[in-house]
């Protein structure tokens, strides 16, 4: 029988143009991507545009910033239209109590009722495959409750080996599985070593495996305020759905307050990061370009240094040329007292033949 070549090729298009599941996973044409995910809506952004739809997003700080206090103000907002499930593995309940209660009033702060607040039971802390379980067991509210949204408060834990990239990036694949799943939206609020105001944030602040960072889809970070010590500021550092809005250039600003037994963070103005940063002391340019100096002598690039230490490439490249210039000078030096103390030997030498 003989085969029409037109139809042989049609058919063999149309087939290439469905979706193939091979092994884990699905293939489509590049076409077929495209017409597929233009049928489904744009992701909305849930907070600021710091955050959108359907992402696994991290938040991080140092101690004490007010991270926890942040996260509660976006969960509240979020939750006036959807329900948010509230992880809380930081603070007990009265603590949390006590903190949403005008003191002098002793009035409790009204939160929607959309908004679910979780905490771990202690007697659970010592369960087999504890951190499974967690992760199950997050996984089982947000279907009970109706949660397209999670906020966990914090990394440590659901991943207690986070600074090992194996266990990192097990740990952020299933909760890559949960987005994937369900179209989850998933906030991890994770810590900083502490870090210098002199310097800016950068990805390297995040405590843990790099590869937690390569995971997630969208990063920012809280900094404190070198300018006044009641100020922090937001910057975006990893956006995946929408632009950088708020990055080095645009961060911003916050006071936190309460008002009533309402404790939050109240805009005030959008600024250059550099603006809150503290002046480097003698002290810290000697430690930076001793850095600098060891991190040249391992062989790291000057976009690997300045990634490092959160300092631009051109700084590096001055701080390089600086550490050249006086390494030379320090050899002439040298040279030129060798030079004058054989002279002078050999000049009082003379003196005793004289």
């Amino acid at each position: 029988m003989e085969v029409d070549p037109i139809k042989a090729i049609s058919a063999e298009v149309e087939s290439a143009a469905a979706a193939d599941n091979i092994g884990m996973f699905t293939v489509k044409t590049a076409n077929r991507t495209l017409t597929d995910a233009s049928k489904r809506p744009n992701p909305d952004p849930l907070y600021h545009e710091l955050w959108y739809e359907g992402e696994v997003c991290c938040l991080f700080s140092d101690s004490n910033l007010g991270k926890s206090i942040y996260a509660v103000q976006m969960a509240e907002e979020i939750a006036l239209t959807q329900n948010v499930l509230l992880v809380d593995c930081e603070l007990s309940d009265k603590q949390f109590q006590m903190r949403y209660t005008d003191s002098d009033t002793g009035q409790l702060h009204p939160f929607p009722d959309g908004l679910f607040r979780a905490e771990i039971n202690p007697m659970s802390l010592d369960v087999k495959d504890y951190e499974e379980k967690i992760l199950s067991h997050i996984q089982e509210a947000m279907l009970k409750l109706r949660c397209k949204v999670a906020i966990i408060d914090n990394l440590t834990y659901l991943c207690n080996n986070s600074d090992k990239g194996v266990d990192a990036g097990i740990f952020m694949m299933k909760l890559m599985n949960l987005k994937k799943q369900y179209g989850w939206s998933l906030l991890i609020i994770a810590h900083t070593p502490k870090r210098s105001l002199t310097s800016p944030i950068t990805q390297n602040d995040l405590a843990g495996s790099k590869k937690l960072y390569n995971f997630f889809d969208s990063v920012f970070a809280i900094g404190k305020s070198a300018k006044d010590s009641r100020l922090r500021y937001v910057k975006q550092l990893k956006v995946r759905a929408g632009e950088f809005r708020y990055d080095s250039d645009n961060v911003l600003v916050y006071e936190i307050d309460k008002t009533g037994g309402y404790v939050h963070f109240v805009f005030k103005e959008f600024a250059s990061e550099y603006n809150h940063l503290r002046e480097p002391s003698e002290q810290d340019n000697n430690t930076q370009d001793q850095n600098v100096k060891e991190l040249l002598e391992k062989g790291k690039s000057y976009r690997e240094i300045a990634g490092i230490l959160g300092i631009s490439k051109s700084m590096v490249g001055k701080i390089a040329a600086r550490i050249k210039s006086m390494s030379t000078s320090e050899g002439a030096d040298t040279k030129d007292s060798v030079d004058g103390v054989d002279t002078q030997v050999l000049a009082e030498t003379r003196k005793l033949f004289d």
